[in-house]
């Protein structure tokens, strides 16, 4: 009941997990969750990060311009969370799936979305997210024996899903 790809080159994953979610729509299939829109800027900024909710037309901006010479993390904690607050809000709708953005440093440490995925499969809403690289290994800590890596090919991550949902 929880999948996740491991994109391999940068966006890789958010445009997966934004295809897939375009085709349940269009299957009739109802969400709740967020994917990620990157948009690029200057070629001396790095990306804004925004997310798009999926029961609405909220977008929500996650990331912050700290200038061309920052280091830090670029992660806007305060976006981050009213975007977690919409999607949990979401799951009151009962949804047949969940997709999220990201398993990412915020949720390795226990925060950002990770209570939120607790809660949908504690309902027995299946959770597609999209995990870095370096936090895999973190992640499988998290997931245990329930996740399940799926490659970042669109139709196979809607087999995928579509198991999930028929049981």
């Amino acid at each position: 009941m929880l999948g996740y790809v491991v994109g391999q080159g940068r966006g890789d994953a958010d445009r997966c997990l934004v295809k897939v979610s375009e085709m349940l729509r269009e299957a009739g299939v109802t969400m709740a969750g967020a994917v990620q829109f990157n948009i690029e800027t200057d070629p001396a900024y790095k990306c804004q990060m925004d997310l798009h909710i999926l029961t609405g037309a909220d977008v929500v901006r996650i990331s912050q311009d700290l200038g061309t010479l920052s280091q830090g993390c670029r992660l806007d904690p305060e976006g981050l969370e009213r975007a977690v607050g919409l999607v949990a809000s979401a799951l009151e709708a009962d949804p047949q799936v969940m997709i999220l953005n990201k398993f990412g440093k915020q949720e390795l440490d226990g925060r950002g979305f990770r209570p939120v995925i607790g809660e949908a499969l504690g309902r027995g809403i299946p959770v597609l997210t999209a995990v870095a690289p370096g936090n895999v290994k973190g992640f499988r800590a998290f997931a245990d024996d329930f996740g399940q890596e799926l490659p970042a090919e669109p139709e196979t991550v809607m087999d995928w899903v579509r198991t999930q949902i028929d049981g």
